[in-house]
């Protein structure tokens, strides 16, 4: 009888435990689910958001393809996030190697401080930027959005790569050199495959903060290097809000990083999980 108690308990906890998943899963993806029914709607349908039952549209995605040009604008940021998560994997991993297995004056000190330039808003660092940008003729440039993006993705990169290679005893790197590996080598064919989940979850973390990057982007182009979180402001009109139009843009800027979670969530479910079990 005890027994059986214990056991319809646990069953108890365990569907309410399922709905209380089910619960949150439905609150966070009604968002997304709400955008994409939005971006089917028709321009009127749109401005009364109790329309539930209505016959789906692509009008809204020729609109913001043919008219708006959004190919040009994916494009971009395809080049900016690219380049920006490729050299911040490579310097950052490079300086968190550097802080994780040597040794120098302040190291905990200088590591902060990298860390702060991390905190730092984008309106706070948007007009000296905008002033060096223009000194150096390289405003709506995707050289220079690239760089700005360095600023923010380099600090975070080193944090999270430096946690991944302090949990590879160093033993193994040091077998690598008694083989007659050097410093350098070792890094390459040890720490770097060692690593790769965690190189990859922070790529992809650079990725989507680069890609979502609103202020920085907007202020520092005008056309030629503009991003696709820029054109949400092609939709305001002094007619009212282009709901549709705008909501077709935020589905489409998400099936990349959709995609690109889907190819490598092996690594990042095993870079999230990485030390966790010693």
């Amino acid at each position: 009888m005890i027994f059986r108690t214990i056991s319809q308990r646990k069953k108890t906890v365990k569907i309410i435990l399922n709905l209380l998943t089910a619960l949150v899963v439905i609150v966070c993806l009604f968002p997304f689910i709400w955008t994409i029914m939005t971006s089917l709607k028709m321009r009127v349908q749109t401005i009364d958001p109790s329309v539930w039952f209505f016959t789906p549209t692509l009008d809204n995605y020729r609109a913001v393809f043919q008219k708006r040009d959004l190919l040009f604008y994916i494009k971009n940021s395809a080049i900016i996030v690219f380049f920006t998560t490729l050299i911040s994997i490579v310097l950052g991993t490079m300086a968190a190697y550097g802080f994780a297995r040597f040794r120098f004056n302040r190291k905990e000190d200088l590591a902060f401080w990298i860390l702060s330039l991390r905190m730092l808003p984008p309106m706070a660092v948007v007009i000296p930027f905008f002033l060096m940008g223009r000194f150096f003729y390289l405003l709506d440039k995707h050289i220079f959005l690239i760089i700005v993006y360095l600023s923010f993705n380099i600090p975070f990169t080193i944090w999270m790569m430096r946690g991944f290679i302090e949990d590879i005893p160093q033993e193994i790197e040091e077998s690598a050199w008694v083989d007659g590996c050097s410093r350098f080598q070792g890094l390459m064919k040890i720490v770097f495959p060692l690593t790769m989940p965690g190189i990859v979850a922070t790529a992809i973390f650079c990725v989507i903060q680069s890609w979502n990057e609103f202020a920085l982007a907007f202020f520092l182009s005008s056309f030629n290097s503009r991003t696709v979180p820029t054109t949400v402001t092609f939709f305001l009109t002094v007619l009212g809000v282009i709901w549709g139009e705008m909501a077709a843009v935020g589905v489409v800027a998400t099936i990349p990083i959709l995609i690109f979670a889907i190819i490598v969530q092996k690594y990042l479910i095993r870079g999230l999980t990485f030390g966790a079990i010693k």
